[in-house]
């Protein structure tokens, strides 16, 4: 029996049905792609809600953008669960459920009584994710964490200060969103284990292990080798020349890097700094910021959209600069699809929606997000108790 309502019609995660227990973006990322994949999702909120319901703008005091993007179609029930009502209905739901994900630390949900053990005992065959900020595994294990706070100990902006000469995080909650994408990833080979075999198990998502193991994908580099070959940093990211090129008339992005995209460059352009020593990608990855700079003389001659359509005409990749608020108007994204149209209590929402395509089974927005406690009795009802827990 699925409970919390049917899922959206035709998503892979059909008649999956979780029970999300996270809070602000990490776990209701997550979630809100099983949603928007077909899962049904049932959100368990403390009586004051989750905090993320109120950070930012929105159409109403308690349903932030934030927020409503990524609970989009799930169901809110409010639960006490301090009480043994609102135990009583969470077990309820946990034997019922496929996946429990959570976002609380190990001794919190540990006092809750809902540690793997004890939901594994309800339903030995549920896939149980953490959502922690370190593993509980280390000494760090019981240390809260933020994403500013993850992106420092990673080593993201000690590298932006190799960039930029100045130590900064990035513009974007990267690591919440990154180690949501993982515990997605990971929740989803649990289910593909349990799908062969019948056997559920715990599964374990830390942001900074996750974090950690993103940023060394290349600045490992020479570190990874014994003895060392060389620091733990990938030049060309951090080459001091790298940043968008100013044109006559603005700004551009291109990346002329492989060989092809050189000679095809030099031959349409033939700057006069063009010579033996940049000829091949070796020769000029070792010397990546004189590149760049020499790259940025030529390039400030001529305006955008000249540019631009010479890198298109070359298949040099290029973009313009755009605002995160310009994507809403790019034809491209538009001509896909990816956003999606809601109507929602509030007003109609227009949803970024799902950026993956499945042939067969493919995903959509799974509908407005929920108003606090909009399910709380429906769902309880499901699951045969009488009256909505204090």
């Amino acid at each position: 029996m699925t409970v919390g309502g049917s899922a959206q019609a035709g998503g892979p995660l059909r008649g999956v049905t979780v029970v999300d227990l996270t809070t602000m973006v990490m776990g209701p990322y997550c979630t809100q792609i099983m949603a928007d994949m077909g899962a049904a999702v049932v959100k368990i909120e403390p009586p004051e809600g989750d905090a993320t319901r109120y950070i930012s703008a929105g159409p109403a005091p308690d349903m932030s953008g934030v927020f409503v993007n990524v609970n989009r179609g799930k169901r809110s029930v409010v639960l006490d669960l301090r009480t043994d009502a609102g135990r009583e209905a969470i077990a309820a739901l946990i034997a019922r459920a496929d996946v429990f994900i959570h976002s609380m630390r190990a001794k919190a949900i540990a006092k809750l009584g809902l540690g793997y053990d004890d939901v594994a005992a309800l339903n030995p065959a549920i896939v149980y994710t953490n959502c922690y900020g370190y593993s509980r595994r280390g000494p760090d294990g019981d240390r809260p964490a933020y994403d500013d706070t993850i992106q420092a100990e990673c080593g993201l902006p000690a590298v932006q200060q190799q960039l930029t000469g100045r130590a900064d995080y990035v513009g974007t909650i990267m690591a919440d969103k990154i180690a949501g994408l993982t515990a997605l990833y990971a929740t989803m080979m649990a289910l593909f284990h349990r799908e062969r075999t019948g056997q559920g198990q715990e599964v374990e998502v830390a942001m900074f292990e996750t974090m950690a193991s993103f940023m060394l994908v290349e600045h490992a580099n020479g570190a990874m080798f014994d003895p060392p070959l060389g620091p733990a940093v990938y030049p060309r990211t951090v080459a001091p020349n790298r940043r968008p090129y100013a044109t006559s008339d603005g700004q551009i992005a291109a990346l002329i890097y492989n060989d092809k995209h050189w000679n095809a460059f030099i031959d349409a352009v033939g700057p006069p700094w063009a010579s033996e020593q940049f000829a091949t990608l070796a020769q000029r990855a070792r010397q990546i910021d004189t590149v760049y700079g020499l790259l940025a003389q030529t390039i400030k001659g001529r305006s955008t959209q000249e540019w631009l359509t010479l890198f298109r005409e070359l298949e040099i990749p290029a973009a313009p600069l755009n605002t995160p608020g310009a994507l809403f108007d790019d034809p491209h994204l538009n001509a896909v699809g990816l956003f999606e149209t809601v109507d929602t209590p509030n007003g109609p929402v227009r949803f970024p929606g799902v950026p993956t395509w499945l042939s067969q089974t493919p995903g959509r927005v799974a509908g407005p997000a929920p108003e606090l406690g909009a399910h709380t009795a429906a769902v309880l009802a499901e699951l045969g108790l009488g009256q909505e827990p204090a």
